[in-house]
């Protein structure tokens, strides 16, 4: 398995703890998540791509943030440029 992409190497976790514990477009919609994932770029929280709002996505499309993280394990990270694992 690859290492990861330049955005995976370089990106560095700049928050100890995420902006929440929930996908905040979800709890505004009243919508369920199945797990999710935090930017590391800014610290939004959205959810994951198994879950119907796919929010976390969403967010890479309108900002362009590549690298996002699990939480709240942080056990891994996910370049939605590259398609890589970090």
């Amino acid at each position: 398995m690859k290492k990861g992409c330049e955005h995976t190497q370089s990106s560095m976790d700049n928050f100890d703890k995420p902006n929440s514990y929930v996908c905040e477009v979800c709890n505004q919609d009243g919508s369920n998540w199945v797990a999710l994932r935090m930017c590391l770029t800014c610290g939004h929280v959205g959810c994951c791509d198994s879950s119907a709002g796919l929010h976390a996505r969403k967010h890479f499309e309108s900002t362009k943030h590549p690298v996002m993280i699990e939480v709240p394990n942080k056990s891994w990270k996910w370049c939605y440029e590259h398609k890589q694992y970090g």
